[in-house]
């Protein structure tokens, strides 16, 4: 799809830069409710991580190991959302909060980018959810969906939501189905090649994952926008807007 396309399909916000798992910094563990009213408060963007439960529910949390974020071991697709809350705390404390928690905190004020993460090859059931969950939006321009996985996005096509494909220099051959999803998320060293640059002349490209201003320079004249973390929101916002 066209980037003219795309970019008449989502909140012109996603183009100011979007907070990677909120807007989290020392005080706000990442993916959390307290990281991701800091997005708001800011007015940013925030992208998040989808899993799911053994009762079908949808989580937010990065990684399905829940140690490094909880400091216990065990695996988010084995477990309840009972479970979860129960056993498991974020490291500030903060429960583990339902993909609806966030939803409902948020409440369209700014746009969300969702990343599905999928597990044991549980792309069909985790969109599944995904769709119902989402059934409630007002406005579809407020989000995108990601994932690393092209199955997961396929199962969203139709779904009238801009979909990226998540692609990175490790797994850089799942940039061959490019053509089968609205955009790219791509890791931002690979902005430099000569393909990518070719591509994001005609289509949306955002890059991942933005940490330094040496890194937000050399990306910017290659993306359309950029997924940050422990950097300033508003430094991330000036230079994309100047940008423009």
């Amino acid at each position: 799809m066209k980037k003219t396309e795309v970019l008449a399909r989502v909140n012109p916000l996603f183009l100011k830069g979007i907070a990677h798992r909120g807007l989290h910094n020392e005080e706000f563990t990442e993916n959390g409710l307290k990281a991701f009213q800091n997005a708001v408060d800011h007015h940013v963007a925030l992208e998040l991580d989808v899993h799911l439960t053994t009762d079908n529910q949808l989580v937010v949390i990065h990684d399905s190991d829940l140690k490094r974020v909880t400091g216990k071991e065990g695996i988010v697709e084995e477990k309840s959302v009972k479970e979860l809350k129960e056993n498991y705390h974020l490291l500030d404390g903060e429960e583990i909060p339902t993909f609806q928690e966030v939803l409902s905190l948020v409440h369209e004020q700014v746009p969300m980018v969702v990343e599905m993460k999928v597990y044991n090859k549980n792309y069909t059931p985790l969109a599944a959810r995904l769709k119902e969950e989402l059934k409630g939006v007002k406005d579809k321009k407020n989000y995108m969906i990601i994932s690393f996985d092209p199955r997961a996005l396929w199962k969203m096509k139709n779904e009238g939501y801009v979909r990226q494909l998540l692609v990175c220099v490790a797994h850089e051959w799942t940039y061959c189905f490019r053509s089968t999803v609205e955009s790219l998320d791509l890791e931002y060293t690979m902005v430099q090649e000569k393909r990518v640059q070719k591509y994001q002349k005609k289509h949306l490209v955002n890059v991942w994952t933005i940490e330094t201003e040496e890194q937000l320079n050399a990306s910017l004249p290659y993306c359309d926008t950029v997924t940050f973390q422990k950097l300033p929101a508003e430094k991330v916002v000036g230079a994309l807007t100047e940008k423009k």
